[in-house]
């Protein structure tokens, strides 16, 4: 709360002075009379009493008050911020393709991992766009560019092995789909994390020109290489001995994961199990940060009024009972 005109507040200074006079003349103005004796006065019980004069001083006292306070304005704020600059925009584009269902990001497999590391990387971020796509053959929009982090984090844990129903790794065209939803934000800098764990081996889009058209609209590419080196073990669900592991070789394109990055000025990075992951996501995450400039305000209301009203109530309170139950006789 604040007072608008506070000064009329140093007129509170002159309540403790009237309490003070009141005081004094009504000790001046006291009389007394001559009893003989005072035994019977002592047996006599009046209870318990109001004095008139204190209490209805009192009252006018407290409606001076509270008519001093209604002028000084007192206002009840609420703060408000405007935010001054824009974040980034961020489109997290993830493989889904069956290689990922390799298990040597221990405890995880390769999708599972990337999507805790994912999720912890969202978290960390504030006033950015963020967006997810999945590809494998094919790829598509799993969702778009918001600022609801709840929301996008449900989607997130979604994501799962085949969710696109087909099988294959087309890097170009899932770059392809993130430059589309990323090319007209308004956004100060504009960013794709690529994660996969192969080589592009369908679609029509080459990722050497996916990567140059992301380069015209200022769009950077972080790569990441998702698989240990040497091959890891993959889960196969036999129908006759169960589940079983095979040993599968490594199929990273590093090559041309790290020519995406170099085309849009990104960066390539290499992980190999859950905290290699963990550390670049936390690295990107520096990386990309932006000083977000923000404006506070105060939107004030006015409470006078209710100063006023109780005041009003209490002057109304002071007369009716000056001239009933508080009734002087001259």
């Amino acid at each position: 709360m604040r007072f608008a005109n506070a000064y009329f507040l140093l007129l509170l200074i002159f309540i403790p002075l009237l309490i003070y006079t009141f005081s004094w003349w009504n000790k001046k103005k006291k009389t007394s009379l001559i009893f003989s004796s005072i035994g019977t006065l002592e047996k006599i019980n009046p209870g318990w009493q109001i004095n008139p004069d204190y209490f209805l001083t009192g009252l006018r006292l407290l409606t001076l008050s509270l008519l001093i306070l209604g002028l000084a304005r007192p206002q009840t704020g609420q703060k408000g911020e405007e935010i001054l600059t824009k974040g980034i925009s961020i489109m997290i584009v993830l493989d889904t393709s069956s290689s990922m269902k390799a298990e040597d990001f221990k405890p995880y497999n390769r999708l599972d991992a990337a999507k805790k590391m994912a999720a912890e990387f969202i978290r960390g971020r504030k006033n950015d766009q963020i967006g997810l796509i999945v590809f494998s053959a094919l790829s598509f929009t799993q969702c778009p560019l918001t600022i609801d982090y709840g929301a996008l984090l449900d989607f997130l844990d979604k994501i799962e092995i085949g969710i696109t129903q087909t099988d294959g790794t087309a890097i170009g065209i899932a770059i392809g789909t993130a430059v589309n939803r990323l090319r007209n934000t308004k956004a100060k800098s504009k960013v794709l994390i690529l994660l996969t764990d192969g080589r592009n081996n369908m679609g029509e889009i080459d990722p050497i020109t996916a990567a140059k058209a992301a380069n015209s609209f200022g769009i950077k590419i972080y790569t990441i290489g998702a698989a240990r080196k040497g091959g890891a073990l993959y889960p196969i669900d036999d129908p006759v001995f169960g589940k079983r592991y095979v040993h599968i070789k490594e199929d990273l394109d590093e090559d041309t994961l790290i020519k995406i990055a170099n085309i849009t000025n990104g960066l390539y990075l290499r992980a190999t199990d859950t905290k290699s992951l963990k550390n670049i996501f936390q690295k990107i995450d520096k990386m990309e940060k932006t000083e977000i400039k923000i404006k506070e305000y105060t939107n004030y209301t006015e409470v006078f009024s209710y100063f006023l009203w109780f005041a009003f109530g209490l002057l109304f309170l002071e007369i009716i009972l000056g001239n009933t139950i508080f009734r002087k006789i001259p």
